[in-house]
């Protein structure tokens, strides 16, 4: 009897990797638990998004963190949304905001809160030739005497044609 070489090579190689990897494989789970912060960094009175995933997505579940209390975020999409507000009177930090699903699992995110800081006054970016000032009126006159003179050239010019 004769034995085809690549033929036998093939069914020993298969003999031995298959049971590797029927071993260790695992059942794939529906979907993974998470919790997103949308931004993660947010200032104090601005709103932010969560988005989760539990492992049944038509059912709602809560979020809860020692800076909004506890919020439901419910099925949209297939995740689990909501919207927050940070309050005015939040201090800057970090606080932990925690997912509990309705089977039990949970994860938790952080949210990075700053303070909110308003300008004083707009970025200086010129010299500032078209701001309100002492130099307005002198534009808005010249502007108008340009207007003007082209509008009685025009006269004259339309006059001049007709008289020929």
């Amino acid at each position: 009897m004769r034995i085809h070489v690549p033929a036998a090579l093939a069914a020993l190689l298969l003999g031995l990797f298959v049971p590797i990897v029927l071993v260790g494989a695992e059942p794939a789970r529906a979907a993974a638990i998470f919790l997103e912060v949308n931004p993660s960094t947010v200032p104090v009175g601005d709103e932010l998004g969560l988005r989760a995933s539990c492992d049944d997505n038509l059912k709602a579940a809560t979020v809860t963190s020692g800076l909004f209390g506890t919020v439901t975020v419910a099925p949209q999409y297939g995740f689990l949304t909501a919207t927050v507000r940070v309050p005015s009177g939040a201090r800057p930090g970090d606080y932990q905001a925690e997912l509990r699903c309705p089977d039990g699992h949970t994860t938790v995110a952080t949210i990075h809160v700053v303070a909110k800081v308003e300008p004083a006054r707009g970025p200086a970016t010129g010299g500032g030739g078209t701001a309100p000032g002492r130099n307005a009126p002198v534009l808005i006159g010249g502007g108008l005497a340009v207007i003007a003179a082209g509008v009685v050239l025009g006269a004259v010019s339309l006059r001049r044609r007709w008289l020929g």
